[in-house]
């Protein structure tokens, strides 16, 4: 691949002529920073994230959190682990404030994730996003597509905080989640309230689709053109993206989950945010994939229509009204994630129990 301008990498290709962005998908310090370098502008943190943070970078973080059990002798381990989540959090979105700043607010943001544990509390989520909202300037706040996270995205939205929705895998979420939004900033719009500081997103999990598809085409033992699994991430967002674009929806997509280099290379072009996990980025930036727009390619309808045509929860995942709001909750794809977003909490809780807070009684 030759060109007269000296691209640092491909992403940094990518970056430098689209409008595609790309986010570090972890708020690992090292990670960030060769992100950033490769022309990064967001990044993300969440139970699971923070506690593969520590362990790749104790080090840096013990002497704190032995600081922070010092210094609050009444705290549960619970609310140890989330002020632990939350300063490594803010440790890495002020390595984005250079961009937040250059960008007037419209780019450096840090997601991170509300307690997954409260997927069925509205006003749980809402308070939470509002005490996230206080920690930093550039933080964007994660809240899962259920039946109460949509509630809860309109109401965050209400009170001036930029959202990210997670936990959500079909074109359904994606509609109810951007139909949240614009009920929010309306509803501010209508107060006299500027809406101008917000930068709403809605992550689809496109890995997680695909992942649900082969799970439930091994399930049901349905013989499925092997090639389809790997476009069913690939088709829900295409299809989702055509509608946020017809629509003129304020909110932006954010693609996650990676599996393979479709859920990059197929994406690029698109007005939209990639968020990568680090050894992704790596194999991106070393590939021979051509850097070109694809975003407007439509995926072979024979594939499209082998996944329609033989498995049920695809449909629901592709259709405009494949499922309603109150059946978000109990999508295979959205169990299966919160199960393991909440069982990342109570392992970070562990890791916070075992290393500081509890003594190991077989030690003298």
């Amino acid at each position: 691949m030759t060109s007269a301008v000296d691209f640092r990498s491909s992403l940094h290709k990518m970056v430098a002529t689209t409008i595609t962005d790309y986010w570090n998908d972890s708020c690992s310090i090292e990670e960030l920073k060769y992100a950033i370098e490769h022309g990064a502008v967001g990044a993300t943190s969440n139970p699971t994230i923070v506690t593969g943070v520590l362990k790749k970078e104790m080090p840096l973080w013990k002497d704190r959190i032995q600081q922070i059990v010092r210094d609050n002798p009444t705290w549960s381990e619970n609310e140890i682990a989330w002020k632990v989540l939350e300063e490594i959090t803010v440790k890495a979105s002020e390595l984005l404030l250079p961009v937040f700043e250059r960008e007037g607010g419209k780019k450096g943001q840090l997601s991170i994730q509300t307690n997954p544990a409260n997927y069925r509390n509205a006003a749980a989520l809402v308070e939470q996003s509002r005490h996230f909202n206080t920690l930093a300037p550039n933080l964007q706040i994660k809240i899962p597509v259920t039946a109460a996270g949509v509630e809860a995205i309109e109401e965050v939205t209400y009170h001036g905080i930029s959202i990210n929705a997670t936990v959500s895998f079909t074109v359904s979420q994606a509609i109810a989640v951007a139909e949240a939004v614009e009920r929010g900033l309306n509803r501010r719009t209508a107060e006299g309230k500027s809406n101008d500081h917000l930068n709403p997103a809605c992550t689809i999990m496109v890995g997680r689709v695909d992942d649900w598809m082969q799970t439930v085409s091994t399930r049901d033992s349905l013989t499925i053109n092997p090639a389809a699994i790997v476009w069913s991430g690939v088709a829900v967002m295409k299809k989702a993206y055509q509608i946020y674009q017809e629509r003129g929806y304020r909110t932006r997509l954010l693609a996650a989950a990676y599996r393979h280099h479709l859920h990059w290379s197929e994406f690029i072009g698109g007005d939209m945010i990639l968020s990568m996990p680090f050894e992704w980025q790596k194999r991106f930036n070393s590939s021979d994939v051509e850097v070109i727009e694809r975003i407007h390619n439509p995926v072979d309808p024979a594939l499209v229509d082998n996944l329609y045509s033989h498995i049920p929860d695809f449909r629901r995942a592709y259709d405009i009204d494949g499922m309603t709001v109150v059946e978000f909750d109990t999508y295979g794809a959205t169990v299966r994630t919160l199960r393991a977003f909440i069982t990342s909490a109570h392992d970070l809780i562990g890791m916070i129990r075992e290393g500081f807070m509890l003594p190991n009684p077989d030690v003298r």
